[in-house]
C-alpha cells in the first residue's frame, strides 16, 4: 500500500540513509546513460502546452546539473528556465528574493502561471516560493526533496551547515518546511535514496499532493528515465484540471514503470525492484 505520514514513527524521525545506500549512489552515472539510451521512450511521456517552467538545483549545484532534465522537458514542449543563481548553497541573503522576483516576471512575461521543479535542496525552494506566490504558481515537483527532514534525515546536512553557515534551524523551522504549498504538489522520492531518507521526502496526499516512488539515486534522479517521465506527465496536467498520477487506471508505459501504490504485490518496476 501506498506509504501514509502516520503509518509508523520511523516516518517521523527517520534516519539518515546507512553505508549500503550510500554504496548505491555510485549507480548515478549509469542512470545518465540509461536516460539518454531511453530518450524515445521517455519522448512518450504527455507533451506540455508552452507554459514557464523554473528548475532549480540540489545543494552545492548549479544549472549545468540539471541540464538533461531541462533539455528533456524543453523537447516535451515546455518553457522551461535556469534557476540562474550560481551553486545553490542554501539561502544566501538575495536569493530567495531573486527567486521570487524571476516566477513573477516569469508570469508577467508570459501571462501564464509558473510551474516549479526542485531537486533535493531546490525542492525545498520551490516548495516555499510556491507557497509565497500561490497566485502565480501553477505546480510543484520535487525529486528527493528533503523538506521533511530534521538533521538527522539527510546524509548532506554537515556539508549544509558548512557551505551555507546556517547552524540554526529549530523543530519550529522545520515543521514550516513540511506545511504543503496551496497548489498541486508531486513529490518524486525514492526508498533507495543515499542521501536523503526516502521518508523525508514524502507528503501528506490530499486532492492536490501526492508521492510517486521511482527506482532511483539521488545524485541520479534528475537523469533517471523514469524520474524525468513523471515529471513531464505530472507538468503536461491541465491548468485547473490537475488529476492524481495513480487516479486513473495505469496504462501503457506508466504501468510498466511504476508500481500501483494499492496493490502492496505489485512487481518492481521495469528498471529495479522496490
Amino acid at each position: 500500500m501506498a506509504p501514509k505520514m502516520s503509518d509508523t514513527n520511523e516516518l517521523n524521525t527517520p534516519a539518515a540513509p546507512g553505508p549500503l545506500r550510500m554504496a548505491l549512489e555510485l549507480r548515478a552515472p549509469w542512470e545518465l546513460a540509461a536516460g539518454l539510451a531511453g530518450y524515445p521512450l521517455m519522448r512518450k511521456a504527455p507533451r506540455g502546452d508552452g507554459h514557464p517552467v523554473l528548475v532549480f538545483p540540489g545543494l552545492a549545484a548549479g544549472d549545468l546539473s540539471t541540464l538533461p532534465l531541462r533539455r528533456f522537458l524543453a523537447a516535451q514542449g515546455f518553457a522551461v528556465h535556469a534557476w540562474e543563481q550560481g551553486l545553490n548553497v542554501g539561502p544566501r541573503p538575495g536569493v530567495l528574493e531573486a527567486c521570487v522576483e524571476r516566477v513573477r516576471r516569469l508570469r508577467a512575461d508570459s501571462g501564464r502561471k509558473v510551474s516549479l521543479v526542485g531537486w533535493s535542496l531546490g525542492g525545498v525552494y520551490a516548495r516555499e516560493i510556491a507557497k509565497m506566490l500561490p497566485d502565480d504558481t501553477r505546480s510543484v515537483v520535487t525529486l528527493g526533496a528533503p523538506f521533511g527532514a530534521g538533521p538527522g534525515g539527510t546524509n548532506a546536512w554537515r556539508v549544509y551547515q558548512l557551505i551555507s553557515g546556517d547552524r540554526d534551524l529549530d523543530a519550529a523551522r522545520f515543521a514550516a518546511l513540511r506545511q504543503r504549498p496551496a497548489v498541486p504538489t508531486t513529490s518524486i522520492f525514492s526508498r533507495s535514496d543515499g542521501v536523503v531518507a526516502w521518508q523525508c521526502s514524502l507528503e501528506e496526499e490530499t486532492a492536490l499532493s501526492e508521492n510517486i516512488e521511482v527506482h532511483a539515486s539521488h545524485f541520479g534522479m534528475g537523469a533517471n528515465p523514469v524520474a524525468l517521465y513523471a515529471v513531464a506527465d505530472r507538468l503536461a496536467q491541465p491548468e485547473g484540471a490537475w488529476r492524481r498520477f495513480h487516479q486513473a487506471p495505469q496504462e501503457g508505459i506508466k504501468r510498466l514503470l511504476f508500481r500501483d501504490p494499492q496493490r502492496a504485490s505489485a512487481p518492481g518496476a521495469l528498471f529495479g525492484w522496490y
